[in-house]
This record gives C-alpha cells, structure tokens and sequence, in this order.
C-alpha cells in the first residue's frame, strides 16, 4: 500500500500549479482535509466542461483521473451536486481554461 498525500496537502499544490500557469482556478467546496476525495470540474469557457475524479487503473495498478461527466457545463454542474449530496467529505475545485488545460496527469 503506498501513503497518499492528505487532500488539504494536494489541493493546495494543486492550486499553486495552475497559478503559475495563469489558469484560475477556485475551492468551490472544501471537504475533509485528511481524506477527503477530490473532483475537478474543467470549465471550457464555451458552455462545456467536463468533470473529473480520482479512479484506479487495475491493469497499471495506479491511481489516475478519469473523467466523470462532460458535456452542458450546467449538466455537470447538475453531476457534481449529485456527488456532493451524498459525499460531504468531497472537496470540488473549478478551473476555467478555455485551451482545456488541467495538469491533473502530472500532479499524480
């Protein structure tokens, strides 16, 4: 089993990434600081985006991010309350970039 970085820990690097970019990016809900799970909205800036969350790649084995939902930007918006009424540990970050630019694959 391999230790995994506390969710405050990641989000706030997480953060500090696309800063340095230029992307905005914003806490919609923060969730549990230690364990809570973490889902990234992309905002297209065009009336679409995509969400995504943390899964495991059995065939890898390795945790990757895959994509939840994507299309109508409030269609996703509708998705992530969905996943929210029942996970009230979840922390949901927006990144609005209308190139579709995340950095979710280097961040781990």
């Amino acid at each position: 089993m391999t230790a995994r970085l506390a969710s405050g820990i990641w989000v706030s690097a997480y953060l500090r990434r696309l800063q340095l970019e230029g992307i905005a990016a914003y806490v919609i809900t923060r969730g549990d600081d230690t364990a809570g799970a973490v889902l990234v909205k992309l905002a297209l800036m065009n009336g679409l985006a995509r969400a995504y969350t943390r899964g495991f790649d059995l065939e890898a084995d390795a945790r990757v991010w895959q994509v939840l939902v994507e299309g109508a930007e409030r269609d996703v918006d509708a998705a992530i309350a969905r996943q929210r009424s029942f996970d009230p540990d979840l922390w949901v970050i927006e990144v609005e970039d209308a190139r579709g630019r995340d950095f979710l694959a280097e961040m781990g």
